[in-house]
Order: structure tokens, then sequence, then C-alpha cells
């Protein structure tokens, strides 16, 4: 169901929950500029999760009555069911999805409502808030990390022989297999998960019992608290618990890093599959054609992660700038890391979903890639290499390579297409034991070690990643 604005109503003085300093009402410019509530409402289920948690605190503690904690958690649950179903009514005039939730509760079951927020501020609510929210939202992000990786390792699992080009600076370098070219992707995405699980240890940490800045009065227990959201630990400083926003920027940093992995596969899969390079066929699901050029197959779904990837780096600008300047404790500038950090939980997730699907979609040309790595000299690294084992100096071995590079270039041929003879002309190691190395086979085999790009170590990286996603 797509969610509606919130509806703008009037609220005597009396329901505002800071009615009594003040003379006049918020004009409704104001109201509109400073409220949260058509964003923020995402968060009412964990709204919910955390005040029912602090209720039970408040119960335990004896700070209020367990007659109250009975009311508030059956009130608070009848509200869930309500947000569930759509029947909640937003209000604008309550600014923001604790204040909605709370004068709901109040109209719900009366002053017992009223007594929920005893030793707390919506400034260590929202915090709480924000953080049960995205510990869901990195959750979510691994099992699609995850899920995209094994979408890499099917392909590379078909293609541990395929030959193609290797490119540093976009020129052919040496010919890799596709499978090992994928398995790169793998170990960046690895890292990126690695990174998540990481960022949560700090995500999970309770502000909660830090109330508006300086802790409470009351006899809370935060620990009993932590216990029951799930949270590891609680946060040890009052102050940094309600102001600081580092765990959202840790986040957004590291799906930032995330997308430019992916804005660079991206480029990729748009290179390939051009006409110039012909290495791979994107399924038709995740292409569109052209208004005008009817012959068009145009990569829509990588262009877009690669726009989308400025995006989401802008987002981790905006939250590095809007700590910058801040000082301690809450501001109201902390209202702005929700769209931000919403919108890049959206983008990455839905990136890594469409994504691990599109991979699965993909048809490779395994004669394009093939005759690809038979040009630009792909093999010359390998005479070199050979020169070095028959005992030429490396320096002397380079030096030999690139003048027969530059007389094959001459004859329009491959270096293995130039007879005995003619190499030796180079160097006197050269015997006709070379051709063997001068084959994509050959130097793709001779790379048979812990990273290379040989089939055998291939296959043995394939099944080492599958075992990292167990």
């Amino acid at each position: 169901m797509q969610e509606q604005s919130p509806k703008i109503n009037s609220l005597d003085a009396k329901d505002k929950a800071w009615s009594g300093r003040f003379n006049e009402p918020v004009a409704e410019l104001v109201k509109r500029y400073t409220a949260s509530v058509d964003f923020d409402k995402r968060l009412a289920e964990f709204d919910i999760q955390g005040s029912i948690a602090h209720a039970r605190m408040l119960g335990k503690q004896d700070i209020i009555s367990k007659e109250d904690v009975t009311a508030i958690e059956k009130g608070l649950n009848e509200i869930r069911q309500e947000i569930r179903s759509g029947t909640f009514e937003w209000l604008l005039d309550l600014e923001d999805v604790h204040l909605n939730i709370e004068k709901r509760l109040t109209d719900k079951i009366g002053d017992a409502g009223k007594r929920l927020h005893t030793g707390r501020s919506r400034n260590d609510q929202v915090a709480t808030d924000v953080r049960l929210w995205l510990r869901s939202v990195v959750d979510d992000v691994i099992a699609g990390i995850r899920k995209l990786q094994g979408s890499i390792l099917e392909l590379a699992e078909q293609h541990v022989d395929t030959v193609m080009p290797g490119f540093t600076h976009l020129q052919v370098a040496q010919p890799v297999t596709f499978g090992h070219h994928l398995l790169a992707y793998f170990e960046m995405l690895q890292r990126d998960a690695e990174r998540f699980a990481d960022a949560r240890k700090r995500i999970n940490r309770l502000p909660l019992g830090a109330a508006a800045l300086a802790g409470t009065s009351y006899p809370i227990d935060r620990e009993f608290v932590a216990k029951e959201l799930g949270f590891d630990e609680v946060c040890r400083n009052s102050l940094d618990a309600v102001s600081d926003r580092d765990f959202a920027i840790e986040f957004t940093a590291a799906a930032a890093l995330v997308m430019t992995h992916l804005s660079r596969f991206s480029e990729e899969l748009i290179l390939w599959s051009s006409p110039r390079f012909g290495f791979i066929d994107i399924a038709d699901r995740f292409c569109t054609g052209s208004s005008i050029m009817p012959q068009k197959k145009n990569p829509d779904v990588p262009e877009l992660v690669r726009g989308k990837t400025g995006r989401v780096n802008g987002h981790l600008v905006a939250l590095l700038t809007l700590m910058k300047g801040q000082p301690l404790a809450y501001n109201k500038d902390n209202q702005e890391d929700k769209e931000p950090l919403f919108d890049t939980a959206d983008t990455l997730l839905v990136t890594l979903e469409i994504y691990a699907d599109m991979l699965r979609g993909i048809k490779v040309d395994k004669t394009n890639m093939r005759n690809a790595a038979m040009e630009g000299f792909a093999t010359a690294t390998d005479l070199a290499d050979y020169l070095v084992k028959k005992g030429t100096p490396f320096r002397d071995a380079h030096e030999a390579v690139a003048l027969a590079v530059r007389y094959a270039v001459q004859q329009n041929c491959d270096l293995a297409d130039l007879p005995l003879q003619e190499l030796q002309k180079f160097s006197a190691q050269i015997s006709d034991d070379v051709f063997g190395v001068l084959t994509l086979e050959g130097s793709l085999a001779s790379r048979n070690h812990i990273g290379g790009t040989a089939p055998a170590q291939v296959k043995k990286a394939i099944a080492y990643a599958k075992q990292q996603l167990k």
C-alpha cells in the first residue's frame, strides 16, 4: 500500500508536548519545515519496540505501576496493528513518529500513556530507534551481499578456463580467465560484508537512558533494556549517546564502498556488452531500447548502478558535513540524518537484489573473449619470464621482448606467429620450446599459485569462496 502524506490537523495547546513554555502557536510554515513524520514514520515498528522495553524497565524498577505497563504494552501492540493495516492517522502537528505514537497511546489508555516518557527524551529515543532500524538493515545488506556473491560464483564456475584479456590502463596486459576476473569482485564484496558486520558491533549499542543529554534522576536499569532489545552493550557517555551519528556515517561509508565496487563492475559490463567488445550479452529484461534507434539495446541497469553510486557517495558527504560543526549535545541538525541514511539503505538493498539477478542472465561469448586475448601481445611477459628462467637478467629480457614486439607490430602478427629463427634474433636463449610459453593456455597454466589465474587455482578459489559463504 502506498503511504499517504500526513494529514494536517490542528491540536489544542494542551496536546502539544511543550505547549506550556510558549505564548503563540508554531507557524504553519515552521511546522512543515521542522516536521519529520513524513519520512521518520518508517521507524514506527522500532519506536514501539523500544517503548515496550522502556515501559517494562520502568515497571521493573517501580517507577510506574505494573498496571500502567500492561496498559502501555497492550496499547502499543494495538497501535502497531493500526500502522501495519494502514489505518493509523499520522498528524503533521505532532511533528515526528514519536509524538504521533505517544499521542495515540494516550488517547487509547489515558494517563498511563503519559507516563511512558518518564526517564527518557526524544533525543535518546530517536537514537535508539535509528540504531534498531539500522541493525536490521545491516542484516539485510549482508544477506544481499551473500546472494550476489553466490551469483558471481555460479558464473565463475561456468568459466574457470574461459580465456579473456586482462587489462591495465584498459590496454591488453596478460591473459586471465573470466572466472578469475569475476572472483576479484567476490573478494571486494567479501570485504564489504566484513565491514558491515564490524559496523554492526558499533551500531548495536543502546543510547536509551541518556535522556536529553545528562542521564536521568530516575533509578533506571539500562542493562535490562539493552538485553530486552538485543543490544550488546549500552553507550557509556550520555552526551555522546544522544548527539553522535558516527554509526550512521560508518554505515553510509560502507554502503558507498559497495556501490563503488559495483560501479566498477557495471562499467565493465557496459564495455563488454558493446559490439566493440562483444564479450557478454545482458538479458533483455535488464535492458531498454531507444525511442529513435530501433537497433539499440541499452544496458540501463548497470548504467543506473554507476549513476546511483554518486547518489550514495553524496549522502556520505552530506552526513559528514551535517556533523562537522555540531557542538555537544543534541541539535536539531540531526533530524537531517534520516533522509540520506534511509535513501542509502534503500538504494543499496535494491541494487544488490537486482545485480544478483542480472548476473544470472548474462551470456558469455567465449570466442570473442579468446580472440581479444590474442590481440595486444598478451603473452609478452611470459616470453620475458621464459628468458629469465634461461639465465637472462630480467631487464635484459624485458628489452629483448620489447624489441620482438616492435618487430611483430611491423610484421602485423603476434609473437607466436614469428618463426623460431626470427625470434632467435632477439635472444640466443630462445629455442623451440618457446611456443608452449607463447600460447594462451600455457600463460594461464604457468600462474599456478594462490591468487593466480591458472584454471586449477580458480577451481580452488571457488571452493574456498563457497566455504566462506556457509
